[in-house]
């Protein structure tokens, strides 16, 4: 743990904490309180990356792409094992797959369809924090050329 701490120059438990102002939209979503377009859902995705670029940015991070990638990552698995704790609400009954996996069991089509969502939010969190990345390092860039003219 210190030596993640010493690479990123932030501690885990800030990076913990980032993480969870993510949980809410992903928990209403999946109870569907809240819908994809709204303005409420809008808020709910976009605040909490405007907060992890900022605070990034502003604590002078030793290395804020790493750190934005780390904390999206996690944010993958916060993703993945809260659709699975959600799982029956969205999904109450077995899932059937179609084509040619349409003759397995409803127990083996539903593992199949949890393994890849799964994975999926892994991915989910993978690709977010790819992006954030880019933007991160863009962002930290340009606030050093702002704070040395």
């Amino acid at each position: 743990m210190k030596q993640i701490e010493s690479k990123i120059g932030m501690r885990i438990i800030e990076i913990i904490f980032l993480v969870l102002l993510g949980i809410p939209r992903i928990i209403l979503h999946d109870l569907s309180l809240i819908e994809k377009g709204t303005f409420i859902n809008l808020l709910l995705v976009f605040v909490p990356i405007l907060v992890w670029i900022v605070y990034i940015l502003f604590r002078n991070d030793k290395a804020p792409v790493l750190s934005i990638f780390i904390l999206c990552l996690l944010y993958g698995v916060i993703l993945a094992v809260t659709h699975q704790l959600l799982w029956t609400h969205s999904f109450p009954g077995y899932i059937q797959l179609g084509g040619n996996l349409s003759g397995l069991s409803g127990g083996l089509s539903t593992f199949i369809a949890r393994s890849f969502a799964f994975i999926s939010s892994l991915m989910t969190g993978a690709l977010i924090g790819l992006i954030l990345s880019v933007i991160t390092w863009a962002l930290s860039k340009v606030k050093k050329l702002y704070i040395r003219g």
